[in-house]
C-alpha cells in the first residue's frame, strides 16, 4: 500500500509539474484600429474596463498629441480620447480614484471621477519615464528608461529609489520588493535596496510585467514577445510576434479571468487572450 501511495504521489506531483510547464496563451480578440499608438493598457475592476494610453506622435516629443482611452473588456464600447492634452503618455497606475500617468518628465494625475487632469509631478533631469506601479500605500515608483534610474513620489516628494541601471522599464511593487525589468533582465530591489537577480536573458526591450501567481509573472517585449517567467530564473516564451511585426508593449493581467490584454503600439489595437 505505501509503495501505491508514492506511486499515486508521484503521478499527482508529474501531472501538476507537466501543467505548469505547458502554460499557453488562446487569443480572445483584437480592437478595431483605432487607438492611437497605445503604450500601455491599464484594468479598472472598480468599473470593469481599461485604460488605454495613446501617444498619438513620437514617443519622446512634447507635442500636445497624447491622450487616454478606455474600452471594455470585451474588446468594445470604448472612447479612444477620454482625456487628452499629454504629450507621450506610457505607464499608468491607479490608486483610490486616482490615474497616475508617466509623460515623458513629469508623472500626471487624472481624477477618474471627473475624466479631468489634477495635479502634475515633474520630476527634474529626467530623460524619458517609462512605467509606474504604486504600493497599498500610494507610494509611486517611476523608471527612466533613459536616465537609467527608477524614481519614488512619496507625500508628493520625489526622491531616487534605484540607480546604475542599463534601462529600466516596466515595474512591479510587491510586498518583497519592487520588482524592474532592466534591458532583459528581472531584478528585485527590496525595501532595504538589496538587489537581487530573478531572470536574465530575454529580449532587451522589456517592458510589461504582471504577476500570475506566487511564482510567475507575465513579461511583455516591445519587439513582439510575451514571456512566462519564474522566481527560479525559468524563462519561457509563449508567443512570439516579431516575423508579423506586431508590437507587445505594456500589458494588463486580470487574474480573475486570467486575461491578458496587450497593446500594439505601431498597430493601434488591443488584443485580448486567456493564459491556460
Amino acid at each position: 500500500m505505501k509503495r501505491l501511495l508514492q506511486i499515486a504521489l508521484s503521478i499527482f506531483l508529474l501531472a501538476n509539474a507537466v501543467v505548469a510547464q505547458d502554460r499557453k496563451l488562446t487569443k480572445l480578440w483584437e480592437s478595431d484600429s483605432l487607438f492611437k499608438t497605445p503604450e500601455s493598457v491599464l484594468l479598472y475592476p472598480k468599473k470593469e474596463f481599461l485604460f488605454v494610453s495613446n501617444i498619438d506622435g513620437n514617443p519622446a516629443e512634447k507635442d500636445g498629441r497624447g491622450s487616454i482611452g478606455i474600452m471594455g473588456t470585451n474588446g468594445k464600447a470604448f472612447r479612444v480620447e477620454w482625456v487628452k492634452g499629454l504629450n507621450a503618455p506610457k505607464g499608468m497606475a491607479i490608486y483610490r480614484d486616482k490615474l497616475y500617468v508617466t509623460d515623458l518628465d513629469e508623472v500626471v494625475m487624472i481624477e477618474v471621477d471627473k475624466s479631468a487632469v489634477g495635479k502634475r509631478y515633474p520630476i527634474p533631469g529626467t530623460q524619458f519615464l517609462n512605467d509606474i506601479t504604486v504600493d497599498k500605500k500610494g507610494v509611486l515608483y517611476v523608471s527612466d528608461s533613459r536616465g537609467k534610474r527608477v524614481y519614488k513620489i512619496e507625500k508628493e516628494e520625489v526622491s531616487l529609489f534605484a540607480v546604475g541601471l542599463a534601462g529600466p522599464n516596466g515595474l512591479l511593487i510587491q510586498d518583497e520588493g519592487l520588482y524592474i525589468l532592466d534591458n532583459g533582465t528581472l531584478w528585485l530591489i527590496d525595501a532595504k535596496k538589496n538587489k537581487k537577480k530573478i531572470a536574465e536573458g530575454m529580449e532587451g526591450g522589456t517592458d510589461g510585467i504582471e504577476r500570475v501567481n506566487n511564482e510567475e509573472f507575465i513579461v511583455s517585449s516591445w519587439a513582439g514577445i510575451i514571456y512566462l517567467v519564474k522566481l527560479d530564473g525559468t524563462i519561457t516564451k509563449l508567443l512570439d510576434y516579431r516575423e508579423n511585426k506586431i508590437n507587445t508593449a505594456d500589458i494588463a493581467f486580470d487574474t480573475k479571468t486570467r486575461t491578458l490584454y496587450v497593446p500594439t503600439f505601431y498597430n493601434h489595437k488591443v488584443m485580448a487572450f486567456r493564459l491556460d
